[in-house]
């Protein structure tokens, strides 16, 4: 969306490049057959894409069997070298009985794990305890390595700024 508080070549620079890399990752995942919203064209400053009619994850009751099929598709994302960057269940649709992944707008294509971790750590702190064990468990028999990206996110959740603080 353009921003007027920005220099505009800046603002058109900057807006184009996301639009190009929100399509990038879109089509990479469709590629792979995950659960994605197709891509249809792109624009100079926006995605064109299949519309799904469903209803988000958090907006429905959420039972831990539910998780399986989304910690699955979101190894298989990782294991392509794709971070989401908002993986939350406000992302993550239910059409009909299976699980889509849609809104790419902070994904990128990464090798790190550092990305993949908080990934994971969104969904952690989205979803109740059960939910996430299912959802982690899942991840762990998909993802070749799951046992890297769950040491990171360990090592995410000691840093001061991600710690949950009691109120004395």
């Amino acid at each position: 969306m353009k921003k007027s508080y920005r220099i505009e070549p800046i603002d058109i620079a900057l807006r184009e490049s996301r639009t190009r890399n929100e399509a990038h990752v879109l089509y990479e995942a469709g590629r792979l057959e995950l659960n994605v919203p197709r891509l249809l064209a792109i624009g100079r400053f926006c995605v064109y894409m299949e519309r799904l009619e469903g209803k988000l994850l958090r907006d429905i009751d959420q039972r831990p069997g539910q998780f399986g099929e989304v910690g699955r598709e979101l190894a298989i994302l990782h294991e392509s070298g794709i971070a989401h960057g908002d993986f939350t269940p406000a992302n993550i649709m239910k059409v009909g009985k299976r699980f889509f992944i849609i809104d790419f707008g902070l994904s990128e294509i990464t090798k790190g794990v550092e990305e993949k971790a908080i990934d994971l750590l969104l969904m952690k702190r989205s979803v109740d305890p059960r939910c996430y064990a299912a959802f982690a468990r899942s991840y762990a028999r998909h993802s070749k390595n799951a046992r890297g990206i769950l040491a990171k996110l360990d090592g995410i959740e000691e840093r001061g700024r991600y710690k949950v603080r009691s109120v004395a």
